[in-house]
């Protein structure tokens, strides 16, 4: 999968900027929900350690990352919170009306839907499709759900960005697949299973059992350091012993 950074985005005042590393881009929406809190608190400005450390990362990093979008800071001062939000908030793309459609209206699609950070960020939920004729009809977050079979005359009629994928791994690649043909190329997948796309289209995969196994992997290993070096000369019984 892959992205023409050449291609002038829908709405957009400007091209992407190819130099920024992807890295740093996966690091601006952290820095972005770092700022947006410290705005809500009435800061108005952060040095580099302050917003490394709301944002978890180093301040080489942050100096580092930010200078890609030709933001330096003031000595002394720090970084000007209001400006660089709009900055962040414009190299994302969140100064734009991004349309989203969600194919699939189950428990996961219901709560996306519903979710009300999505309009504060730029993006706006235009449609909501399901494959199970017994849900076309409702309604969901004032959305009237409506038929996949309707797919290219949505995305026509409601000029869809980005589509997102909240079904069955079993219908997650024909669906895609009708996304790209009727001109989406951005996508965001809950499916559990990897989508294979043509040149030009960017698909992100979000697999929240992956992230929890991640956890408990962790999680093990911190109960095994625990029972390897019990606290203040406590003996511990590993569990496999006690059962």
């Amino acid at each position: 999968m892959s992205t023409d950074s050449s291609t002038r985005l829908p709405g957009a005042a400007r091209p992407l900027r190819p130099a920024v590393p992807e890295a740093t881009v996966a690091r601006l929406p952290v820095y972005l929900r770092a700022l947006t809190a410290a705005a809500e608190d009435g800061v108005d400005t952060l040095s580099s350690d302050e917003l490394a450390t709301a944002a978890g990362v180093g301040s080489a990093m942050v100096r580092k990352d930010l200078s890609h979008l030709g933001s330096y800071g003031t000595r002394g001062v720090g970084y000007e919170v209001d400006y660089l939000i709009y900055q962040i908030s414009r190299e994302l793309g969140l100064t734009q009306d991004w349309r989203v459609l969600i194919v699939g209206a189950g428990n996961l699609g219901h709560a996306l839907a519903n979710y009300g950070g999505f309009a504060s960020r730029g993006f706006r939920v235009v449609a909501l499709l399901d494959l199970d004729a017994a849900r076309v009809g409702e309604h969901i977050a004032g959305l009237h759900v409506d038929s996949v079979d309707r797919l290219e005359q949505v995305v026509a009629e409601a000029g869809v960005h980005i589509g997102v994928l909240a079904l069955p791994a079993d219908a997650a690649q024909a669906t895609c697949d009708r996304l790209v043909a009727a001109g989406v190329t951005s996508v965001l997948n809950f499916a559990p299973c990897v989508l294979e796309v043509p040149a030009g289209v960017m698909v992100r995969k979000v697999d929240l059992s992956t992230e929890l196994q991640i956890l408990a992997f962790h999680q093990q290993r911190r109960v095994f350091q625990v029972e390897r070096h019990p606290v203040a000369g406590r003996s511990r019984v590993p569990l496999a012993e006690a059962l």
